[in-house]
């Protein structure tokens, strides 16, 4: 294969690579609140699960 012909392909082949890479990185940005607010929810809820827990007495030694 001719190196120019080769190197265009590669060029060809690089823009698609990154425009899917693009795409991938705005729809992942997209959920991102989402999944952050979820996080957040089930943190907010092991703390109160936590608070309302009955303490533990230290162990005699």
């Amino acid at each position: 294969m001719h190196p120019d012909t080769h190197l265009a392909l590669h060029l060809a082949h690089v823009a698609d690579l990154r425009a899917d890479a693009d795409a991938y990185r705005l729809a992942a940005a997209a959920r991102h609140p989402h999944r952050l607010r979820t996080r957040l929810g089930w943190a907010l809820v092991e703390v109160g699960l936590r608070l309302t827990a009955a303490p533990r007495t230290a162990a005699a030694c």
